[in-house]
């Protein structure tokens, strides 16, 4: 699973092989979410508040990077990495 940024303890990566919709994987801690591109909503695990709150606002401001970083998913050719939430 590749990681494209990382900030404040939380990973954020895509798969290769991932389904659709659009979407990334956050890693927190012990806990993970799955958080739709198109909308941000949260439609796998869950988070604190606080740290969904940071992740939704890191990925409002990089939608389109990670749109891009979708597409070059799914042609299995590398991910840009997205700078974090500082």
């Amino acid at each position: 699973m590749p990681e494209i940024s990382r900030f404040l303890g939380m990973i954020i990566s895509m798969y290769y092989d991932d389904h659709a919709p659009p979407h990334f994987h956050v890693r927190y801690g012990e806990r993970e979410a799955v958080i739709r591109i198109e909308d941000l909503a949260c439609t796998r695990g869950d988070l604190s508040p606080r740290a969904m709150g940071l992740v939704i606002e890191w990925a409002a401001l990089h939608r389109n990077e990670l749109m891009e970083d979708w597409r070059l998913a799914r042609q299995e050719k590398p991910l840009n990495k997205i700078a974090p939430l500082e």
